[in-house]
């Protein structure tokens, strides 16, 4: 039988479009996954790892199988912490040395009230639909009152704008006997309370209370395509943007209670933004190794040239300002001015890097396609 399509589109952002799924996932494999621990093995920073936090002085990966592993010593040991799902996991984030959150497939939400050791499951693709579909159905409630209340020239558009969430709804129950296969692909707080987990198909959910509950605020995105959303970070200064497939791009400057759309230089897919550590000031990056830098919060894009043609996955800013850029077929690209260029390297082994951290003033750890690799800070094996 051949890969349903929204598995491969799934599976594909991974990597950029660089991952293949072998064989599908059926309702029933992905229920069982998401209430099976992950199993223990000595070889979970030898696999797939796609994304790398630091916790305080702690390092913490997730990656495939519900994998999370965690190193004191500056990624020379890890240990596996206990995970109660077996799901690819896409990303993680530590507001603090202590507590944290990961979400991946199956629209799960985990979090660590201990820097990384353990984990529990606060939301997952079950209930993430539900909230959903009950957000949906507010919403229309909340149209046909201001429908009945409009002058009478005004109630076709709105009767139409009402139509268009009604069918969203419709194709949202319909996607309900698939099962939770949605994934959220990236997670980001502002603090130990507040955070957002995005993901495909415009998936959007916050907490403000550190996760005990869960909203769904995709109503509050203009994404009206649900386009993915692969990417979200928090510019110095406190203004947030997000990214997504076809050049989406939101912003928020209220701490993300309300969103707009940002004007995209670009309307291919982008992968990930990144803060640079200066007030208003972002790098976004994706497909085709696009990439543009602005230094007013989105209101202007300047593009970057010399990045290669690789997709961009991620990147990370050194205490020292250095930017690094990480991508397919081993590319890593270090910028020493603030991210207006960028000199590429391409690793000789070509697997695929999903994130980088640096771990003193002359290494760096890459991980991605063959777990994790110690580096020098221009990717080069130590």
């Amino acid at each position: 039988m051949a890969t349903p399509p929204w598995i491969r589109r799934t599976a594909g952002v991974l990597l950029g479009t660089a991952l293949t799924v072998g064989s599908p996932v059926t309702l029933a494999e992905i229920g069982d996954v998401l209430e099976t621990p992950a199993r223990e093995t000595k070889l979970a920073d030898e696999n797939l790892l796609t994304d790398l936090e630091r916790a305080g002085d702690r390092l913490v990966a997730v990656g495939e199988r519900g994998h999370i592993i965690y190193s004191d010593d500056q990624g020379e040991t890890w240990r596996q912490a206990e995970v109660p799902v077996q799901v690819t996991l896409t990303g993680v984030d530590f507001p603090n040395a202590t507590k944290g959150w990961a979400v991946g497939h199956g629209g799960v939400i985990l979090h660590s009230p201990d820097g990384g050791e353990s984990w529990e499951k606060q939301l997952d693709g079950w209930e993430a639909v539900e909230k959903l579909a009950a957000s949906l159905e507010e919403k229309i409630a909340r149209m046909k009152e201001q429908i009945e209340e409009a002058p009478e020239e005004e109630k076709a558009d709105l009767e139409w704008d009402m139509e268009g969430v009604q069918i969203t709804l419709e194709n949202l129950k319909a996607d309900q006997a698939l099962g939770p296969w949605k994934p959220f692909l990236d997670v980001a707080f502002q603090n130990a309370t507040t955070g957002f987990a995005i993901g495909a198909y415009g998936f959007v959910f916050r907490t403000t209370d550190g996760g005990e509950t869960w909203q769904d605020w995709s109503s509050n995105v203009p994404n009206p395509d649900g386009f993915h959303l692969n990417g979200l970070a928090e510019l110095t200064g406190g203004a947030l943007l997000m990214v997504g497939e076809a050049g989406t791009m939101y912003r928020s400057t209220d701490e993300g209670e309300s969103w707009e759309s940002v004007q995209s230089p670009y309307t291919g897919s982008w992968f990930h933004v990144i803060a640079t550590g200066n007030v208003n000031e972002a790098i976004a990056f994706g497909l085709r190794g696009n990439t543009f830098r602005t230094t007013d919060m989105g209101r202007s894009w300047t593009a970057v040239t010399d990045t290669s043609d690789s997709t961009l996955n991620n990147g990370v800013v050194n205490g020292d300002g250095r930017i690094t850029l990480v991508g397919n077929g081993g590319a890593v690209l270090v910028s020493t001015n603030d991210g207006e260029s960028f000199r590429p390297i391409f690793r000789d082994d070509r697997e695929g890097v999903l994130d980088a951290e640096p771990v003193s003033d002359t290494e760096m750890l890459l991980i991605g396609e063959g777990g994790v690799k110690r580096t020098d800070l221009k990717g080069r094996n130590l």
